[in-house]
Parts: structure tokens; sequence; C-alpha cells
């Protein structure tokens, strides 16, 4: 018997026009393993692993991945190992966030978000990409309010080189401003943290996307005994009319296939 698959199962990214996998695959185990919050250590895979558990994600039925310049060689490592196939992803990135010699430092201004953006495109060997968040450091209203990012997204989008753009928060205040002047909100939401579910209620009354990250909990679940945790996670999520996809980042085939078949029942059966 095969395992069930999300192929049938994309929906809408807000209004952006994008049709996404209920699950996206997290990309920060291909390029960055220092200052990283898992339980468990892991080795950064090589690029015949990397390439097949691309090519697993899209038999899956995965259309969404998610990267981004903080993520250390993520973007350029993606860049090659997806050449011929651009057409089969949602490729989602960030501006705002560097990491340099295992630090991390932000930079909202205009030209540096420009600047993010065109060395995205190379490194994606892309000419535009499908969305765009703002990798926040958590002052979500100071960098909406007082700096130059989003303005410069919106301009970006206008010319072409990204098709949405979005806020990657920590705060309610800054989720909901976000998702009233762009496209896309994405939330902190798992069943240890549920402090940003109404971010995700004022996108599903709007129309925006929503997408989830630590959906897991970056692994770290605990649950009472007898109970699965990624199963319970799916459920409290896709309850959510609002979200429109989860990334998960792992890099072990095996998880991302229980992953994946979890999901599906899960949709299938709400």
């Amino acid at each position: 018997m095969s395992l069930p698959t999300l192929h049938d199962l994309h929906r809408p990214l807000g209004s952006t026009g994008l049709l996404v996998s209920p699950l996206g695959l997290g990309t920060v185990k291909l390029g960055r393993d220092q200052g990283v919050k898992y339980p468990n250590g892991f080795q950064i895979p090589a690029d015949d692993e990397a390439r097949m558990l691309l090519r697993q994600a899209r038999e899956l039925g995965i259309n969404l991945i998610d990267t981004a310049p903080a993520y250390g060689m993520s973007e350029e490592r993606l860049g090659p190992l997806l050449r011929g196939q651009r057409q089969e992803w949602v490729i989602v990135s960030k501006v705002g966030e560097e990491f340099e010699s295992g630090v991390s430092r932000h930079d909202f201004s205009a030209a540096h978000t420009r600047l993010s953006i065109e060395r995205s495109l190379k490194r994606l060997e892309t000419d535009f990409i499908d969305l765009v968040l703002v990798h926040s450091d958590g002052n979500d209203l100071h960098i909406l309010n007082d700096c130059e990012v989003y303005q410069t997204l919106a301009q970006l989008k206008h010319e072409g080189k990204i098709r949405g753009f979005g806020f990657s928060g920590k705060t309610v205040e800054g989720g909901v401003q976000a998702l009233e002047q762009g496209d896309c909100a994405m939330v902190t939401y798992n069943l240890n943290e549920q402090a940003e579910k109404a971010v995700i209620d004022y996108a599903a009354a709007h129309g925006k996307g929503i997408l989830v990250k630590k959906a897991l909990a970056s692994g770290h679940v605990c649950l009472a005994p007898g109970m699965d945790p990624i199963r319970a996670s799916f459920t409290l999520l896709f309850a959510q009319p609002g979200v429109a996809s989860a990334i998960v980042g792992t890099i072990n085939p095996l998880h991302l296939a229980h992953n994946v078949a979890t999901a599906a029942q899960v949709i299938r059966q709400l």
C-alpha cells in the first residue's frame, strides 16, 4: 500500500495566487549548523543527500521550500540543487538578518534589502522569488514603522523581482500590522506556543497567507505517553483555517515521509 502524499492537498497562500503544499521544507540544516536551537546535533548533508531529500520532498507532494540568507550556505546550495526545477517549487526566502562568523546581525534599510534580494536571486539562480519575508529581530513594530524594508519589498514586488512579501515576526501586533500592508505572515504556533493565534485569525478573516514556523517546536514537543506528537501538532495546526502551510526542517528521509503521511491523514480527517 502506498503512503499518502500531499499532491492533491495544495492550497492557496492567501491572495498571492500561489498554491502551496500544507507542509514546506525548511532548509536551515542544508546550510548552517552553528547557533541553531535543535535538541540534537546534526551534520550538514552532502550534495547527493540534499538532492535526494529534495527529490523525495517533491515526490511526496511538497512544493514549498523555505530558505534565508541567515541560513548559512542554504541559498547558495539550493541554486545548483534546484536547476531545471524552478517551475516545480514555490521558493520563500527572507531579508533583514545576516549570519556571519557564528553571529547574527540585522539590517532593515532600503539599500540592504535591495542588495539582499539581488544576492538571493543570484544564489538561487532565478529571476524572481515567490515570497520574501522580513526576518524580524523581535522589534516588529519598529521594523514596520521606522525602517524602509517593507516599502522596499513592495517596490521589488512592483518590479517583478518578488511575487509576494510578508513578515516573520514575534508579536501579535507586528503580525497583524504586517498583514494589513503585506501578503503573508510567518508565525510560531505549536503545542507549546500559541500566543500568535490572533495573527492566524486575522489572516483567515482578511484572505492573507499564514506560514507556520516551529510547527513541531524545533523538535522539542513533549506530550503524554502514548500520544503521537506529530499527529497532535498537525491536528492543532490544520484545524486553523488561516494556516496555509507549516515548515518542517528535517533532513531525515524517514521523518519527512512520516510527517507527510501524518499531515495528509490529519487534513483528510478534518
